[in-house]
């Protein structure tokens, strides 16, 4: 007689897994964890997914990105989606962008001197000697050498911190020579190019974390070599488009979206989470993934008892990244001059960080511009312009009266878009939105304001950031910019691999969807998508 022996697997039921808020971190985590067999549900405070990666909409038929408008190196995304049966290409259009942005480089009387950067080593050579043509040999060796770093590199951010002791494991010592822990962006900069404004083109993408190339640990010089290598993409209908289609791929996994659900704490039994609680009710999982931003969620998540290494004074007394003044304006006309990506970088860039950063609202900032519609016609009616511009300043807890100060503030944001040839744009203003420092905070749940996270200095990198299995209870795990690998998509990305390879191990769940190829070149170490603002 045969007998037909089922294995135990098939009787055991399946993992349950909460993951708290619908950002870039938690949507690729519940992705991993649902295709690893686990049953997911993912809990958002608000109505759409995305966090700070959302699309905001007006009636008048205009849309924006929230956040980040950039999308760079899509390899790691794409492993995502595979590992979950899907292809990114098939579920959002990508277009790779050269130019891949306009710097304007602002100098005495306001004089101006552009630079179109490219990706085309050849093209961008030929820019570069414009204007400083020793500098422009030095892009090459550039190039080589941080390509070099990051693959050095690559292993440390791939995996995660649990311990004092990962911190001199044998990929980290190798590593060390290359990093040059004792210089930072600037001055590692200066051994290829002297021109200070060349300098500032391959580094003020420090910003992208809220930093200061001339603070910024010379690691980060990886963050330009990213860009130039590998590309800069825009995706059609704007980064909010990527969040909809991982929103999609994790429910055609099974993974259940509670969309606005605000969790009001983790449920806990001793040190051990064993669900979440919102509405009231109590919601059973065997682990919870935290994406809700660090500085703003743990002390309300989390019982201060519970928490011994990440108390409610360490986390205020922490250094954050600074805030950002957001415009998104819907204009009855088109600008075809404009790029898609603008940076102006002032006469007084160095003279803005120090403001910022001693909590002065500068009055001749540098800024950012996205004109969507030189590639994209589906964010704004024909004959029409969704304008995004973004301008660093102060967060709230180095400037706390913000609310007094953001319909000044408007208006110097709009006077300034003078400097890339815009016209005044009062008369054309048929759609209006401001975000400033204190809006990220209330509105959309951003500690103190800070839209970059907890800043990405040495003492806050690595095992020094708050872990990717929170070390201070048991079954409670963090994903997004607040924890190692950092800030910017690509490295979301891969932290939720981390964190959810971390999960499957402590669970038993299959570890396959998690774990990276021998292709994945994490490389996405450290950029954040768009001068960032990722959860």
């Amino acid at each position: 007689m045969n007998t037909i022996l089922a294995s135990p697997s098939l009787h055991r039921p399946r993992t349950r897994v909460a993951v708290i808020g619908a950002g870039p971190g938690g949507l690729a985590s519940a992705m991993l964890l649902a295709a690893s067999g686990a049953r997911v549900t993912l809990f958002e405070k608000d109505e759409v997914v995305g966090g700070r990666t959302r699309t905001l909409t007006s009636p008048e038929g205009y849309s924006f990105d929230l956040g980040p408008t950039f999308f760079l190196y899509p390899r790691i995304l794409k492993e995502i989606f595979r590992r979950c049966g899907a292809e990114l290409e098939g579920e959002v259009d990508l277009r790779r962008l050269d130019p891949q942005y306009r710097l304007v480089f602002e100098g005495p009387s306001r004089s101006r001197t552009q630079l179109d950067c490219s990706s085309d080593f050849d093209r961008m050579e030929a820019e570069l000697a414009k204007f400083a043509p020793d500098d422009a040999k030095g892009l090459r060796p550039f190039i080589c050498e941080n390509r070099a770093k990051l693959d050095a590199f690559r292993p440390v951010l791939e995996r995660a911190f649990e311990g004092p002791l990962d911190m001199v494991k044998w990929d980290m010592i190798r590593a060390l020579p290359l990093l040059r822990p004792w210089a930072t962006v600037d001055q590692d900069l200066s051994r290829h190019f002297r021109d200070p404004r060349v300098r500032l083109a391959f580094s003020f993408q420090t910003k992208y974390l809220g930093m200061s190339p001339f603070r910024c640990p010379s690691l980060f010089t990886i963050l330009s070599y990213l860009e130039y290598e590998h590309g800069i993409f825009h995706p059609i209908g704007g980064c909010g488009a990527v969040s909809r289609a991982m929103a999609r791929v994790a429910e055609r996994l099974g993974v259940e979206i509670r969309l606005s659900t605000p969790v009001e704490r983790i449920a806990f039994e001793g040190n051990r989470a064993r669900g979440i609680e919102s509405g009231g009710r109590r919601h059973e999982a065997e682990a919870v993934v935290v994406n809700a931003d660090f500085a703003h969620a743990i002390p309300k998540l989390i019982p201060a008892e519970l928490r011994r290494d990440w108390s409610d004074a360490k986390i205020e007394k922490a250094r954050y990244s600074c805030s950002t003044f957001m415009l998104y304006l819907g204009l009855d006309r088109t600008f075809p001059e404009l790029a898609h990506h603008t940076v102006v970088l002032s006469e007084e860039y160095k003279r803005n960080i120090a403001e910022i950063e001693g909590g002065a609202i500068p009055d001749v900032p540098s800024f950012y511009v996205q004109n969507a519609g030189a590639t994209d016609p589906t964010l704004a009616p024909p004959g029409h312009t969704a304008l995004y511009m973004l301008v660093p300043v102060p967060n709230l807890l180095k400037r706390p009266d913000w609310p007094a100060q953001a319909a000044r503030y408007r208006e110097i944001a709009l006077d300034r878009l003078q400097a890339i040839g815009l016209p005044d744009l009062r008369p054309h203003i048929r759609y209006e939105r401001i975000v400033a420092p204190q809006d990220w905070e209330n509105d959309y749940a951003v500690g103190f304001g800070a839209t970059f996270n907890l800043s990405h200095e040495l003492p806050q990198m690595l095992y020094f950031r708050p872990g990717n299995r929170f070390r201070d209870v048991q079954g409670v795990y963090l994903v997004g910019g607040g924890t190692h690998p950092g800030s910017g998509l690509p490295v979301i990305y891969e932290g939720a691999r981390i964190t959810t390879g971390l999960l499957a191990k402590d669970l038993g769940l299959s570890g396959e969807a998690s774990r990276p190829t021998a292709a994945g070149d994490l490389a996405g170490a450290t950029r954040a998508a768009a001068f960032g603002l990722e959860r």
